[in-house]
């Protein structure tokens, strides 16, 4: 169903908590349908995102290692990702 959500399990180094929080907020908005937070939708929308990121951090604590580390790198880790985040902070 959520194809562009990135494997986490596995990555060296361990996945961050951006990126779990990352892959929850890709899920929720796959699964609501809410492309853009609202007024109506924040509070619902964040609550499920902290409920998803709270149980995929506990899923990956509780998982044994992977002998194969996942085939693609995270977003978050990516240069260009990178570079776009660093040039939004820079603006304001």
């Amino acid at each position: 169903m959520c194809r562009n959500i990135t494997t986490l399990r596995g990555l060296e180094p361990s996945a961050t908590d951006d990126e779990i929080e990352a892959a929850a907020r890709q899920y929720v908005r796959k699964v609501s349908g809410v492309q853009t937070v609202t007024d109506a939708t924040h509070d619902a929308f964040e609550a499920a995102v902290a409920e998803v990121t709270a149980a995929t951090t506990k899923l990956l604590a509780a998982l044994p290692a992977r002998r194969q580390p996942p085939a693609t790198v995270p977003p978050l880790r990516r240069p260009e990702v990178q570079a776009r985040i660093a040039a939004r902070a820079a603006k304001g």
